[in-house]
This record gives C-alpha cells, sequence and structure tokens, in this order.
C-alpha cells in the first residue's frame, strides 16, 4: 500500500516533464514559415498605424500653421491700411492711434474704424468671418516691444454660419505681430512714437482631425486587407516551397521502409533551385540504391539457385558412389567380372566430380573478378588453330570432320589467347559432343567493324526453340538427348559467356532441331571490360 503514492507521484512528475518539452509554436515548416511571414507583415503594418499618423498630423498641423500665418499677415495689411485712414484725417480730422490718458486707450477714430466684438457689421467681425476663420485677437501696446501698457484689446470668436460635417475647431494657433508709427505726433517737438499691434489667430475650424481619421480609417482596412493577403501570400509561398521538402520526405520515408521505386516526383521543376537539385540527387542515389538492391538480390537468387544446382549435381555421382559401396560391402564383388564394372562406373563418376569440381572453381574465378585478362595484339588464327589442334584427337575418334576457315590475312587484336582458347575449347567440345558420327564441325574467323568474330558452326541434333534462352544457364542441359547431355556439367556455355563478356564482348547461338547449332563469339577491337558482367537470374 506504501509504494502506491510514490508510483503516483513518479507519474505525475514523469507526466510534467513530459509537458515541459511540449512546443510552444507550431512544428511544421510550412506553419512555421507561415506564422513568420504574416508576424512580418503585421508587424510592420503595426508599425506604419503607430508612426505614419503622428507624421500625417504633424504634416497636416504645419501646413495649417502656414495657412494660418498667412490669413494673419492678410489681417495685418487690411489692420495697417484701416488706422492709417482713420488717423490721417481723410475720414474727418486727423488723431493719434493712442490718446495720452491713464490709463492710455485708442482714439475713438480708431475704436471706431475697428468696430465692437458685438456689431456684425464691425471691420473685425468681418475679418474674423471672411479672412480670419478662427478666433481674432487684436491687441495694440503703447511699447514698440510690447507688454504693458496696453492700449486697445479686442477679442472676436468665430462661428462658421454654416458648419460643413467634419468641420472642427484645431488647437493650431498663430501671432503676428508688426509695427506702426503713431505720425499725429510727429507734428510736435519730438519724435513720433512707435505703437506694437499683435494679431493673434487661435482656434481654426479646420478638417486636420477628420482627414487624419479618414486616413487612419483607410490605413486599417489597407492593414487588414495586406494582412489577409499575406496570410493568403504565406500560405501559397509555404506550400510552394515545402511541397517539394514534403514529397521528398515522403520518398525518403518509403525508401526507408523498402520501396525502392519510390521516386520524387517532378523533383527538377518544383521549388527553390537548391531543393530542386536535392531532389534530383536524391533520386539519383534511389536509382543507384534501387540497382545496388536489384543486383544484391539477383546475386542472392543466384546463390542460392547456384547451391542448390550444386547440391542436385553433386548428388548423382554420390550416390551412384554410395550404390557401388553398398553392393560391394553385401558381396557383389564375388564376380570379377562385376567388380570391374563397379569400378570403372566409380571411376566415371569420380572423374565427373573432379570435373564438376574444376568448373565451378573456374566459375568462381572469374565471377568474382579474381582472373586478369593477359591481353596481347596477337593474331587470333593462332588462337583458333591451337584450340582446333586440341580437339582434332576427339573428333577423329567420333568420326566427326573438324575443319577451319580463316581469311590469309591475319586478325590482331587484343585479346587473352589462353581464355579464347578455352572459349572455342569448350563451344568445340558441345559441337563435338552433339553431332553424331559423319557429321561436321567448322570453326570459321572474320572481321567485323568493329572487331572480329568467331563462329563455331555443327551439323548435329540442334536445340529446340523453347532451349535458347537458356543455353547459358548454369547447370542447364536441355530435355532432348539426355544421355549425351547428362555427360556434362552444364557449366561450359556460362564459362564460355563469362570470358567472352571479360572481354567486352557477346555471344549468341543459332540452332534448329535436327538442323545443327551454329555459336557466335563477337569480340571488340579494344577491350573496355576485364570482369564478366553480372548473370541474369
Amino acid at each position: 500500500m506504501g509504494a502506491r503514492p510514490w508510483r503516483g507521484l513518479r507519474r505525475r512528475l514523469h507526466a510534467s516533464s513530459a509537458l515541459a518539452w511540449i512546443p510552444l509554436g507550431p512544428r511544421a515548416l510550412q506553419a512555421r514559415l507561415v506564422v513568420a511571414f504574416v508576424a512580418v507583415v503585421t508587424l510592420a503594418v503595426v508599425i506604419v498605424l503607430v508612426t505614419l499618423p503622428n507624421l500625417l498630423d504633424g504634416y497636416f498641423a504645419q501646413q495649417e500653421h502656414k495657412n494660418l500665418d498667412a490669413r494673419a499677415r492678410i489681417i495685418a495689411t487690411v489692420v495697417t491700411l484701416r488706422i492709417g485712414l482713420a488717423t490721417s484725417g481723410a475720414e474727418g480730422a486727423a488723431s493719434p492711434i493712442v490718446l495720452p490718458t491713464d490709463p492710455p486707450t485708442v482714439s475713438p477714430a480708431v475704436a471706431a474704424a475697428f468696430g465692437t466684438a458685438d456689431d456684425p457689421d464691425g471691420l473685425l467681425n468681418q475679418i474674423t468671418t471672411s479672412i480670419a476663420e478662427s478666433d481674432l485677437a487684436l491687441t495694440i501696446s503703447t511699447s514698440p516691444t510690447g507688454g504693458s501698457p496696453t492700449a486697445y484689446r479686442i477679442t472676436i470668436p468665430y462661428s462658421p454660419p454654416t458648419p460643413v460635417s467634419g468641420q472642427e475647431p484645431d488647437t493650431i494657433t498663430d501671432t503676428y505681430s508688426f509695427r506702426l508709427s503713431d505720425t499725429y505726433w510727429s507734428q510736435f517737438p519730438g519724435r513720433a512714437p512707435v505703437r506694437l499691434v499683435t494679431i493673434n489667430l487661435s482656434r481654426p475650424w479646420t478638417f486636420r482631425a477628420q482627414t487624419l481619421r479618414d486616413v487612419v480609417g483607410v490605413m486599417l482596412l489597407a492593414g487588414l486587407v495586406a494582412v489577409l493577403v499575406s496570410i493568403v501570400l504565406a500560405v501559397f509561398i509555404a506550400t510552394r516551397l515545402t511541397t517539394p521538402i514534403r514529397r521528398l520526405t515522403q520518398a525518403s520515408r518509403a525508401l526507408a521502409e523498402g520501396r525502392f521505386d519510390a521516386r520524387v516526383p517532378d523533383a527538377a521543376g518544383s521549388g527553390s533551385p537548391e531543393v530542386a537539385e536535392l531532389g534530383v540527387a536524391f533520386n539519383r542515389m534511389a536509382e543507384r540504391l534501387a540497382e545496388s538492391v536489384e543486383l544484391i538480390r539477383r546475386d542472392r537468387d543466384r546463390s542460392r539457385d547456384f547451391l542448390a544446382d550444386v547440391s542436385h549435381e553433386l548428388r548423382t555421382p554420390l550416390a551412384a558412389l554410395r550404390t557401388f559401396n553398398e553392393l560391394l560391402q553385401e558381396g557383389a564383388d564375388d564376380e570379377p567380372a562385376t567388380r570391374a564394372e563397379f569400378l570403372e562406373s566409380s571411376r566415371g563418376q569420380i572423374e565427373r566430380l573432379d570435373w564438376l569440381a574444376q568448373n565451378l572453381l573456374e566459375l568462381s574465378k572469374l565471377d568474382s573478378g579474381l582472373v586478369a585478362l593477359d591481353l596481347r595484339p596477337d593474331d587470333l588464327r593462332a588462337t583458333v588453330e591451337d584450340a582446333v589442334e586440341q580437339a582434332r584427337t576427339a573428333a577423329t575418334r567420333r568420326g566427326v570432320a573438324l575443319t577451319t576457315d580463316l581469311p590469309p590475312k591475319p586478325v590482331r587484336q587484343r585479346h587473352d589467347p589462353q581464355r579464347l582458347v578455352q572459349v572455342l575449347s569448350n563451344l568445340i567440345g558441345n559441337a563435338l559432343k552433339f553431332t553424331p558420327s559423319g557429321g561436321a564441325v567448322e570453326v570459321s574467323l572474320g572481321t567485323t567493324p568493329s572487331g572480329a568474330r568467331l563462329q563455331v558452326s555443327d551439323t548435329g541434333i540442334g536445340i529446340d526453340p523453347e532451349e535458347l534462352p537458356h543455353v547459358f544457364d548454369r547447370f542447364y542441359r536441355g530435355t532432348r538427348a539426355g544421355e549425351v547431355r547428362a555427360a556434362g556439367s552444364g557449366l561450359g556455355l556460362s564459362i564460355v559467356r563469362s570470358i567472352v563478356e571479360m572481354h567486352g564482348g557477346r555471344v549468341a547461338v543459332e540452332s534448329a532441331p535436327g538442323q545443327g547449332t551454329r555459336v557466335s563469339v563477337e569480340l571488340p577491337r579494344e577491350v573496355a571490360q576485364s570482369s564478366p558482367s553480372p548473370s541474369p537470374v
């Protein structure tokens, strides 16, 4: 009972440690690319939405300030002209701008020229409505530097007669000051005093706030559209980038599972050049791997068949020897003739075993590449004559005419004379074996555009058409003339093909039942291969 809480605690600790390794973000490459791309675009949109409205607001405020300053200058011109008319006497008696009262005040002519704040027909009211379009404050100071004392101050608020949608008072202000000489006092001794006139425009009615809101709204909509478009583009681009990688992953997984025909589809025309090159390289590797596996499979099957054939071939002479031994043990050796027959049969089976072992050893050396060709630029006619001379005795014993057809001029090309004599000996031996007494075997040599051709023709029993594709298979001896064929090992033509392929040539058989057989060996002028090609399964 005491162990259960500890087991539960261990399970909870294991679960918590497992949860600690759960990724907080997407693990798929495509999802990460989409998230990264959308995050970058969203960040850019947020930065634009945060900074651009402030920049636009400052730009609009600067433009409105310039506009307000231009209005103030126009108003200053109008005020200067109106004060000049009021004090020059053109509309009555001449008067100063500021009277020397305590406190100082403007002259009645100037005050009348400006009008009051409640007079809609006054000059300043009209200026406020038609030019300023903002709150107007006019100040006249007795000192040219401003400050106290102030002789005149008037403020006229502005309200548009017919407000337009989106137009509202702004917080921008502009102050414009200029100096006027109070020329009235120039008729008295001393210099004419200078008055400071200050025009202040504030709270202009503008569309700046509405324009900024419209711009921000458009930017928000554009930003939203940009994010949506970025999502679509990110999915498209990520899919285009990751699809070849996903195909490569699927092909790799299939290859790892043993499906060696798996390939990356359209490897050369999808994705970036680097990914396309990777896909092409993968397909090339998969093809080579499939070829290697197929070669290994063929070698395995060939080795299995080879072992089965060897076992079968060894079983026959061993069974015969076992039978002879048992018969001799049972007393069959009492008669000298029977004992001599058994010993002769045993000798034949032992010779067959020795011949089979020699051929197996020779074929194994050829297949493993342990045999190197001794290439010499000799005359092929000498090689043919050596092979024919070796078979001359056997042909005479069988009563078969053995002839040659050689060109009058030397046929020189690189070859291994000893191995080609072995080839011709096997072919001539087969021809003599399957040609009845009174027949003929001819060995011919000729030249071709690419090299030389050796042919061994006989007038023997021939080969059935269905057996022709198998004559070079190991241990294959056909079905016709069983007694004659059973005398061989079934490895001679396999050795012939291996040696010819080491020379870079090829061997072919033409035959028909009752019409004889012709074996042709084509040898290239230049030897490009020194080891036999894999035998077909």
